[in-house]
């Protein structure tokens, strides 16, 4: 069952301004045996503007590989600076309970659901591990279901509204004159207790989008809670690296379908119905690669350098497998896809 799309919210559940037709989903990536099997849901980053291709279908295929029944989520993103607030988070709890609810379907221990999370993703799944109490569901099917994650997988995750902040994630969630409680409620290393489920986390000092002091206050914070946790922070690299594999340098990122949204985007506008020009639309696609042209991003010198740097950070994926099957208590076999 690789590939099925699951819709997160029923008619009248979901009403994001910025969504133009679109309703958040999940892809799966469920082996056809009936063996039970961890679940792992991915949330790609992308500022809180866009659910990147490049963080969606190569990590899905990695965990997929090493025994897990896997969902990617498409959740909601701001491209046209109407504030998120909570959404993204009401996505991501809501996907949580609907694995755990469709266990027995999908051949998932329940007790056994991690989320991986990149960048921004990294946020969103994070803010679940802190926040998860005080995310409820309106549909009485899943209020009772418990959104909690059994560990969390961040791949250099923006953590803090403070001074290593990436400022385009929190303007994107909560535009441009948040409120203090806003941002002390998504500065995640303040809310940070016992309860938080076991964390792996990865970054590199190389990142200038998102500091790697944003794994550290997060660590910190895990450490002085007594969470169980890890944090690798690799030499070099950009950000952004995913599985730091020769395929994400070589873009080679399956279909582009977290980008939905965008692509709803840019038929209203092409279709008079935002504020920006009717044309704007043909540029939207454009931007985000979804009008046929391929666009190449590495320079020759820009692709040496990373095929330098996935010899160190590629290993990210097995460390992060090792101490997952640790924590709880795994025995997976690698396998094909």
């Amino acid at each position: 069952m690789i590939g099925k799309r699951i819709r997160l919210w029923k008619d009248g559940e979901y009403d994001y301004p910025g969504a133009y037709g679109f309703i958040p989903f999940m892809v799966s990536y469920i082996h056809e045996d009936q063996s039970s099997r961890p679940g792992m849901l991915i949330a790609p980053g992308g500022a809180y503007r866009r659910v990147s291709p490049s963080e969606a279908h190569l990590p899905a295929e990695e965990f997929y590989r090493a025994g897990y029944n896997v969902f990617v989520l498409a959740y909601t993103v701001n491209y046209l600076d109407e504030p998120l607030k909570l959404q993204p988070l009401a996505d991501i709890s809501r996907a949580v309970r609907m694995i755990r609810a469709g266990a027995v379907r999908w051949h998932i221990d329940p007790e056994k659901i991690a989320v991986c999370g990149f960048s921004a993703g990294g946020h969103l799944c994070a803010s679940l591990c802190v926040h998860y109490k005080d995310t409820e569901d309106p549909a009485r099917e899943y209020s009772r279901i418990s959104n909690r994650p059994d560990a969390a997988v961040l791949c250099y995750p923006v953590i803090t509204a403070g001074e290593y902040s990436n400022r385009e994630s929190f303007l994107a969630l909560l535009g441009e004159h948040p409120a203090d409680r806003e941002l002390e409620y998504l500065s995640l290393e303040a809310h940070v207790t016992g309860d938080v489920p076991p964390c792996f986390l990865w970054h590199t000092v190389g990142d200038a989008t998102v500091p790697a002091e944003n794994t550290y206050l997060f660590a910190d914070a895990c450490r002085k809670a007594g969470v169980p946790y890890a944090q690798h922070v690799f030499t070099e690299g950009i950000h952004g690296l995913s599985t730091a594999t020769e395929r994400w340098i070589l873009r080679d990122f399956g279909q582009p379908y977290t980008l939905e949204q965008i692509r709803f985007l840019a038929e209203a506008v092409k279709a008079g119905k935002t504020d920006l020009p009717p044309g704007r639309g043909e540029e939207i696609l454009e931007e985000f690669g979804l009008a046929g042209k391929k666009k190449e991003k590495w320079t020759p010198e820009m692709k040496e350098k990373l095929y330098g740097t996935i010899q160190e950070v590629g290993v990210w994926t097995e460390l992060a497998e090792k101490w997952l099957a640790r924590r709880l208590k795994l025995s997976l076999a690698g396998e094909e896809i």
